[in-house]
């Protein structure tokens, strides 16, 4: 082989430094990774959505096809009974316009105590405010089973039991912390001077909130307020323990219906429960995009 010939062959090979492994193979190590990281995700996701599917489907069976020992997985014959019956069940309205005055005070509520506390910790240095802050987060950390007990006997107490005031008052308990530390992210983020600007071309301290806080809040005030939305009507356990007449249950007790001393009803509770979880599935599906920026924003900024 002549000397021109090595030189050529040297040329043509790119060098690849000792102990690096070379450009195609990183690159198919990659797109392997990526491809199981994809698959698991897919795999995570149907794990997720395999409860919704059965409860869906299983709301449009017969009983016969609901006791099967070998399950159905669609629904054939396809039947709307089970639906029939659970909106001839007693108390449906009732307990849905219950449920809907609570989440809208509980909603209302958090917004607007949450969005002044987190005015207070965002913009005002007092002493002790980082000791606060921790504090509220803790306190979210605190499970919901945790806090009935003494919840109930504050309530008890001043005579809040069996009321949608003291129901919304336990639901401010979980949902004001989350409200708190998620606006106060946004305050915090938003530049003094911003406002400082404001006042100087002639705005007064209210116009500046109006003009400057809010509209850069406003990501975080949908987020916070659809989370407070979620969590008081899916809640069951502060209803059921702190509601005892029938005629002020929420909707999420008022599934419980369907279970008797005979048996349950399953096809009518599936079809509940589907007419139930279907306000807030929409409600997300409407807004998925404003409230997973809202989160995404404040937890960076907080």
């Amino acid at each position: 082989m002549s000397a021109s010939t090595i030189a050529r062959t040297s040329a043509s090979v790119p060098d690849v430094p000792v102990g690096r492994k070379p450009p195609h193979r990183r690159h198919v190590r990659r797109a392997v990774t990526k491809s199981l990281w994809n698959v698991l995700g897919i795999l995570v996701g149907l794990l997720m959505i395999f409860p919704v599917y059965w409860m869906v489907s299983s709301s449009f069976k017969t009983g016969v096809n609901l006791q099967r020992i070998v399950p159905q997985w669609f629904p054939a014959p396809f039947t709307t009974a089970s639906y029939t019956r659970a909106f001839e069940q007693p108390r449906f309205l009732g307990s849905l316009l219950n449920s809907l005055i609570v989440v809208t005070g509980t909603a209302l509520a958090s917004l607007v105590i949450g969005f002044l506390a987190a005015l207070a910790l965002g913009r005002m240095n007092f002493r002790g405010r980082k000791a606060l802050v921790v504090l509220v987060i803790t306190i979210q950390m605190v499970p919901i089973e945790g806090l009935i007990i003494p919840m109930y006997l504050m309530l008890n107490k001043y005579g809040l039991t069996d009321s949608a005031w003291g129901l919304m008052l336990a639901y401010l308990s979980f949902v004001l912390p989350f409200t708190v530390w998620m606006l106060r992210g946004f305050i915090a983020a938003v530049p003094v001077d911003l406002e400082e600007a404001a006042l100087v071309d002639g705005c007064t301290r209210g116009q500046a909130f109006r003009r400057i806080i809010l509209p850069l809040a406003a990501p975080g005030l949908v987020a916070t307020t659809v989370f407070a939305v979620i969590q008081a009507w899916n809640e069951y356990l502060f209803a059921y323990v702190l509601l005892k007449q029938n005629s002020k249950q929420t909707i999420t007790v008022w599934l419980d219906t369907f279970i008797t001393t005979k048996g349950v009803d399953w096809g009518a509770l599936m079809a509940a429960s589907t007419v139930v979880a279907l306000p807030i599935v929409l409600l997300f599906a409407v807004i998925q995009r404003k409230v997973a920026a809202g989160i995404t924003a404040g937890a960076v900024k907080g």
